[in-house]
């Protein structure tokens, strides 16, 4: 049986509904200076893949998971690649967390191993449910759970919170 093409709605409508949510999860992920080139990176690997997209449904989880990944790719290019006993510090341009709001905040966010700064943030930030973060991690709905949990956890423990 052949499969039915897809109506998907013009690119740049999807473009005008979403552009905000790309952006703010594009700057929670990579931060204040880099957040806008991750942001234009997720629309372009967007309108490449976009002609070929199989179904229409939940469009914006499927922008949301180009984002992460691209925010993901930035940090991964980031690493060093030899040994940090060998290498010299690096410096890295950019406000520091000290100038966002709510500095304690972000600096513990920042501070999150990577897969709970990247689950936490997709699920308060860019307002995912647990299964489109698990679909932007790659992992099931229970580990996108216990990464927010983790990070939640660890979040309170650093600002002196109590989670009653």
């Amino acid at each position: 049986m052949l499969s039915e093409k897809v109506r998907l709605p013009p690119f740049q409508a999807l473009v005008d509904e979403h552009w905000r949510d790309v952006a703010r999860l594009a700057r929670a992920l990579a931060g204040p200076v880099d957040g806008d080139d991750v942001a234009q990176r997720a629309w372009e690997k967007a309108f490449a893949a976009y002609p070929k997209l199989t179904s229409a449904r939940n469009l914006r989880s499927w922008l949301l998971t180009i984002t992460a990944r691209c925010a993901t790719d930035l940090h991964r290019s980031r690493k060093p690649q030899t040994s940090l006993d060998d290498a010299p510090p690096i410096a890295v341009d950019g406000p520091d967390a000290a100038e966002w709001p709510d500095p304690d905040l972000w600096q513990a966010v920042k501070d999150l191993p990577e897969r709970q700064r990247v689950a936490v943030t997709l699920k308060y930030v860019g307002d995912l449910d647990h299964h489109g973060v698990a679909a932007a991690l790659d992992t099931t709905p229970a580990a996108s759970r216990r990464l927010v949990s983790d990070a939640l956890a660890t979040l309170r423990t650093k600002l002196g919170v109590d989670h009653e």
